[in-house]
C-alpha cells in the first residue's frame, strides 16, 4: 500500500486531511458536507467522506455498494466496518472501483460505515440507507411467481410446482445456489413470546439449500417436500447467491425474496389436514397471546372518517396493502377501500394501529366485518431501536400478527378467536390535529383561523413550543422572490418601478434531539437537507431518520413527521412554496411564533415575543409588519444551512430581518392597469384577496393562481379535519340483526329479531351530538325468563335475599 502512504504524505504537506474527521471544519479547510457548495473542502474530502451508489439497500443486505471517488489498486485489499461492529471484506473490481456489501441488519435508517485498506485504520467514512424489505428496489428481489400458491401451499387445491424468478445479471456468476433462510425470535432456548421479555433476540438463519450449482438462468421451479427437521420455522426468505459462496455465508452479495409464511415447507401433518393443523395453532396462539401484556390501551384511536385519516399526516400514513390510490386491493381487509397505519409505534410495547375505511368513508370495525381495522402487537414498520423483538421491521409483525391471521382466519374457520384479541379501537377518543399555513407573498393562517399578510425579508420563527426545546420551526422569506421564481433580478410593475414582493424559500425544523431537517426551494423544486447534508430521494420516498420521518413522493411534495405527531407539509405550486403545520391537541396553549397561540381563540394570535397582544381587528398592515418582524430568529441558534456565498452574504452575516426592505402594504386595483381585468377573472371565491394582492404585486397571473390554489387546498384540509362525534360501536342482539354500521353523530341504527323472537328494547337508536345513543340496548327474547337468558347467555336461578 505504498501508494496510499505517499498519497497521505502529499496531503499532509498540501494541507489538512479529512481522514477520520468527516463532519469537522478544520483550520485550513473543511470536511463538513457544506464544503462542496462552499468550495472549501480539504483535498481528500471526496475520498475520505465518500458517497455510495446505490445509496439504499434492503435491511436483509447482500447489495454491492460502490464507493464513489475512491479508486484503489485492483490487487489491493478493502475492509468494511458497519456501525463499528460488523466487519467484512469488500472487493475491488478490475477498474479499481471499491465495493462494500450491505450486511444483514434488523433495523432501518441511515447506517454509518468505515473502510480500510490495511485492516487497521478505518478512517474513511460514509453511510447508506437501510430500508424495510418491502420498500427496497423490487428489481433486486427474488419474485415468487403466483404468491398465493406459495403462501397457501398444502391447503385444499394448492399444490404443484413452485416457481421463482430473478434478474440473473445481478448475481454476476454462471452458477448459483438457492437457499432457504428462516426467521424466529427467541429468549435463550425458549421460543419467542413466552414471557414478552425485552431479552428476546431476532434470528434470520440459513436452513437448507433448494439447489446448488444451478445454471443462473433467472428462473427455478421445484415441487416442495414437507420438512421434517425444520418445520418449526414457519417464516422466512429465499436467497440466491453465486455458487462460489459457501452454504449460508453471511453478508455476501445475493438476492432475497420477500419474507413469507413457509406453508410450502411445513410438516406433513399440515398437508394431511391443514384446517385441523391450523386450528390447533390458532388455539395455541390464543393461550399464548393472553399471557402477554395488554397493548391495546396504549394505542392511539383511529380517525373517524377516511378524510380525517388521509389528512392527519403527522400521525397516520397509507398502508400500502390497501391503498385507494393503487386500486384498493385490500386482500386482508375485504370491503375496505383504504387503510392507514399509525406512524409511531406505541412507546412501551412497540405496537401499531391500523385503521380501514369503506367506500362511504366510514371506519370499518371487526365487530361488524372480517375486513375491519386490526391493531398490531408489533408495528409492521418496526420502531427504534429496531434490533430487538418485537420492534424488528416487518418480521416481528409477521410473527405476532400475520401468522396468527393465517392460522385462525385463512387456514381455519376460527376468525372470532383472532378478532377477540385484535379488536378495532373505534374513534371515540380521536381528536384531529390543528393546521396553520404560510403561503404566497407570505400570507399566514394561524391554527385558530386568523389570516394576515407579513412579507418581511429574513428568517423568522414560524412556530415553536413554549420552551423552544420540544418543537422549533423556522422560515426564510426571500426578498423579491426572483432568484427562485423568475430567474431574473427584480420584479418590475406596470409603471416601471420595483415590485416589493417576497416569497417563502426555506423552512428548517427539529424536535428535541432529532435530526435537523431543512426543506428549501432549489430551481423550482424542493430539496431536503438532513443535518445540513442533502438527502437523495431518487431511490426511496420514505426515510426513517433520528427522531423524525421524511416522506417525499415527488420533488413538489415533502412531509416531515416528528415523534410528537407534529407534521410539516411543504408543497410547491407553480414554483411558489407553501408550508402547512399540523399539530396534535397536546400542543394547545403551548405554541408561539407567526402561527400564533393555538387555543381556539384568534383574538390573541398576534402575540409578540415580549408577550404583548395586538388586536387583529384594529391592527394596520404596518403594525402587523412590525409584529412579524419581531419574530426574527437569533443568529446564535439558527437552524438554516448557509452553503453558498449568496446565502452567507444575504442571510448569515446581515441581521435576520432586513430593516431596509419595505413591502407594498396594499395593491390598489387601478383602472389603467392592464392586469386588473384578468386578475378579477381569476381571483374569485375564498382566498380572492390574497390572490389579487399576489397577482398585482408580482405582476404574474401564475403566481396569483398558485396562491389561490394553495389557499383552497388549506380550506379543503381544514374541512377534512373537522371534528366529528362518535357514539361508539353497538352490539348486534343475539338472535337478531343490526341494520347499519355507522356510528357517528346523526347516524341511526335499526334492529330486528329472527323469526320466533320478540325485540325487547329500542328498535332504533340514533347517535346524538353529546356522543350518546338514544333508546336502550335491544334484546331478542322468546319470553320473560328468556329476556335475561338471551341477554346474558346463561340460565336464570333464584336469588337468595337477606331480609
Amino acid at each position: 500500500n505504498s501508494f496510499f502512504v505517499i498519497n497521505d504524505l502529499f496531503l499532509f504537506f498540501l494541507g489538512q486531511t479529512c481522514k477520520g474527521k468527516c463532519g469537522d471544519v478544520l483550520e485550513e479547510c473543511s470536511c463538513h458536507a457544506t464544503c462542496v457548495s462552499l468550495q472549501n473542502c480539504c483535498a481528500d474530502y471526496n475520498q475520505s467522506c465518500f458517497q455510495v451508489t446505490p445509496h439504499s439497500s434492503s435491511m436483509l443486505g447482500g447489495r454491492a455498494l460502490r464507493i464513489l471517488s475512491l479508486v484503489l489498486h485492483p490487487g489491493g485489499s478493502l475492509f468494511c466496518r458497519f456501525k463499528g461492529e460488523i466487519e467484512q471484506e469488500g472487493f475491488i473490481d478490475a477498474e479499481g472501483h471499491a465495493y462494500c456489501i450491505s450486511p444483514l441488519l434488523y433495523e432501518t435508517g441511515w447506517i454509518p460505515f468505515t473502510v480500510s485498506t490495511d485492516g487497521i485504520h478505518f478512517d474513511r467514512s460514509g453511510e447508506y440507507l437501510s430500508v424495510h424489505p418491502s420498500k427496497a428496489d423490487p428489481a433486486f428481489e427474488v419474485t415468487l411467481v403466483n404468491a398465493t400458491q406459495w403462501l397457501n401451499y398444502g391447503t385444499p387445491n394448492m399444490e404443484g410446482r413452485l416457481t421463482m424468478t430473478w434478474n440473473s445479471s445481478l448475481i454476476g456468476a454462471e452458477k448459483v445456489n438457492i437457499e432457504l433462510w428462516g426467521y424466529r425470535e427467541f429468549n435463550g432456548s425458549t421460543e419467542a413470546g413466552a414471557n414478552g421479555s425485552s431479552s428476546l433476540q431476532a434470528e434470520l438463519s440459513y436452513l437448507y439449500s433448494l439447489g446448488r450449482n444451478l445454471s443462473n438462468t433467472g428462473a427455478f421451479s421445484f415441487i416442495p417436500e414437507a420438512s421434517k427437521d425444520f418445520s418449526d420455522w414457519e417464516l422466512g426468505n429465499i436467497r440466491i447467491t453465486a455458487s462460489s459462496k459457501s452454504d449460508g455465508a453471511r453478508d455476501v452479495q445475493g438476492l432475497w425474496s420477500g419474507g413469507h409464511v413457509l406453508a410450502w415447507h411445513l410438516e406433513q401433518a399440515f398437508r394431511d389436514d391443514s384446517a385441523a393443523w391450523a386450528r390447533n395453532k390458532c388455539l395455541q396462539w390464543d393461550v399464548l397471546e393472553k399471557k402477554l401484556p395488554n397493548f391495546l390501551d396504549e394505542l392511539i384511536d383511529c380517525p373517524c372518517t377516511l378524510a380525517q385519516a388521509r389528512a392527519d399526516t403527522g400521525r397516520f400514513h397509507t398502508d400500502y396493502s390497501c391503498d385507494i390510490e393503487r386500486g384498493s386491493v385490500c386482500t386482508y381487509h375485504p370491503g375496505s377501500v383504504h387503510c392507514v397505519r399509525a406512524i409511531q409505534a406505541s412507546s412501551t410495547h412497540g405496537s401499531g394501529q391500523q385503521c380501514c375505511y369503506d367506500r362511504t368513508g366510514a371506519l370499518v370495525l371487526t365487530g361488524d366485518s372480517t375486513g375491519g381495522s386490526t391493531p398490531d402487537r408489533a408495528h409492521d414498520w418496526g420502531s427504534p431501536p429496531y434490533r430487538e423483538p418485537p420492534r424488528v421491521p416487518g418480521y416481528s409483525h409477521w410473527l405476532y400478527d400475520v401468522m396468527s391471521f393465517y392460522y385462525c382466519c385463512l387456514w381455519s374457520d376460527h376468525c372470532s378467536i383472532y378478532f377477540n384479541l385484535r379488536p378495532s379501537s373505534g374513534c371515540r377518543n380521536y381528536q384531529p390535529p390543528r393546521a396553520g399555513v404560510v403561503l404566497g407573498d407570505p400570507h399566514f393562517i394561524t391554527f385558530d383561523g386568523l389570516s394576515f399578510t407579513f412579507n418581511g425579508k429574513g428568517e423568522f420563527y414560524l412556530v415553536y413550543s413554549s420552551d423552544k426545546t420540544i418543537l422549533n420551526v423556522r422560515i426564510r422569506i426571500h426578498g423579491n422572490i426572483t432568484t427562485y421564481l423568475l430567474q431574473c433580478d427584480v420584479y418590475i410593475d406596470h409603471q416601471g418601478t420595483l415590485a416589493k414582493a417576497t416569497w417563502l424559500s426555506s423552512v428548517a425544523m427539529k424536535e428535541k434531539a432529532s435530526d435537523l431537517i431543512e426543506v428549501r426551494l432549489a430551481e423550482g423544486h424542493l430539496q431536503v437537507l438532513r443535518n445540513q447534508k442533502v438527502l437523495p430521494f431518487t431511490e426511496q420516498r420514505w426515510m426513517d431518520l433520528h427522531g423524525v420521518f421524511v416522506f417525499a413522493p415527488s420533488l413538489q411534495n415533502v412531509t416531515v413527521i416528528f415523534l410528537s405527531g407534529a407534521a410539516m407539509e411543504v408543497r410547491v405550486h407553480e414554483g411558489a412554496m407553501a408550508v402547512t403545520v399540523l399539530l396534535p391537541t397536546e400542543f394547545t396553549n403551548h405554541t408561539q411564533g407567526l402561527l400564533g397561540l393555538m387555543n381556539s381563540d384568534p383574538s390573541d394570535d398576534l402575540l409578540t415575543q415580549l408577550g404583548e397582544i395586538i388586536s387583529p381587528a384594529e391592527a394596520t398592515p404596518e403594525e402587523i409588519f412590525t409584529f412579524g418582524a419581531g419574530w426574527n430568529i437569533s443568529k446564535k441558534s439558527s437552524l438554516f444551512t448557509y452553503d453558498s456565498t449568496y446565502l452567507l452574504d444575504t442571510y448569515y452575516f446581515p441581521p435576520s430581518h432586513d430593516h431596509t426592505f419595505v413591502p407594498a402594504f396594499s395593491q390598489p386595483e387601478r383602472p389603467d392597469d392592464p392586469l386588473v381585468a384578468d386578475t378579477l377573472t381569476i381571483c374569485v371565491g375564498e382566498g380572492a384577496k390574497f390572490c389579487k394582492y399576489d397577482t398585482l404585486t408580482t405582476r404574474s397571473l401564475t403566481m396569483g393562481n398558485a396562491t389561490l390554489r394553495a389557499y383552497q387546498n388549506h380550506l379543503a384540509l381544514i374541512k377534512a379535519l373537522e371534528p366529528v362525534v362518535s357514539c361508539g360501536w353497538l352490539l348486534t342482539p343475539r338472535n337478531g340483526m343490526k341494520n347499519g354500521t355507522h356510528y357517528l353523530e346523526g347516524n341511526t341504527l335499526s334492529f330486528t329479531c329472527n323469526k320466533g323472537f320478540i325485540l325487547h328494547g329500542s328498535t332504533e337508536r340514533t347517535c346524538l351530538v353529546d356522543g350518546t345513543w338514544t333508546g336502550k340496548q335491544p334484546y331478542c327474547i322468546t319470553g320473560y325468563r328468556d329476556s335475561i337468558e338471551s341477554a346474558l347467555g346463561c340460565s336464570c336461578r333464584p336469588l337468595a335475599t337477606k331480609l
